[in-house]
């Protein structure tokens, strides 16, 4: 019996090479251009961004990573560029930034108290979108990206752990803990 290949799914390859849109015919680049304000009241578009292995309970319509697809963003640079553009879309909507001259340092933007007010309270649905971010980027190959992303969140977690009303909880720092350690 001959199992014939199977190919990467086509909606994220698509999608991450701008040949496609997601299921709401958003483009790539144009959610990566949104406003600060449209990345934090749309909630169906992380899962088309930062894709996991697993079905979101949240946007059951968003593709999932499998085998093939994950191979293919680790080897085609185009794929990785766009995720990592991403990544840097998002880190800049938290207030972050990698550190110029450094693709493996992420620290505090001088916005950074800005746009901290948005994402940077209990409970606020933004740790469950860095857990993800997390995961994605070690899975899809940005393993330093990841790494450097949980770096600069483990520096602000001690400083909110020390509050007596600490922004992030020590579940939802085991969970970023996790997603660093093993995407899976």
């Amino acid at each position: 019996m001959t199992v014939a290949p199977t190919r990467p799914n086509e909606e994220i390859i698509g999608f991450y090479s701008g040949a496609k849109p997601d299921d709401h015919g958003r483009h790539l680049r144009e959610i990566q251009g949104w406003p600060d304000d449209a990345l934090e009241e749309v909630h169906n578009f992380i899962q088309w961004m930062f894709p996991l292995i697993d079905a979101s309970p949240v946007n059951p319509r968003a593709p999932v990573l499998d085998r093939e697809t994950i191979a293919a963003f680790r080897s085609r640079p185009d794929l990785q560029d766009n995720l990592r553009a991403s990544f840097h879309r998002m880190l800049q909507f938290y207030g972050l930034r990698v550190l110029p001259g450094s693709p493996s340092r992420v620290e505090r933007a001088p916005n950074f108290e800005h746009r901290a007010g948005n994402w940077l309270s209990a409970g606020n649905h933004n740790h469950l979108r860095i857990t993800r971010i997390i995961k994605c980027l070690r899975l899809l190959g940005l393993e330093s990206d990841a790494q450097a992303f949980f770096n600069c969140l483990m520096d602000i977690y001690a400083v909110e752990s020390k509050k007596r009303w600490p922004a992030i909880s020590s579940t939802t720092f085991r969970f970023w803990s996790s997603a660093a350690e093993d995407p899976l």
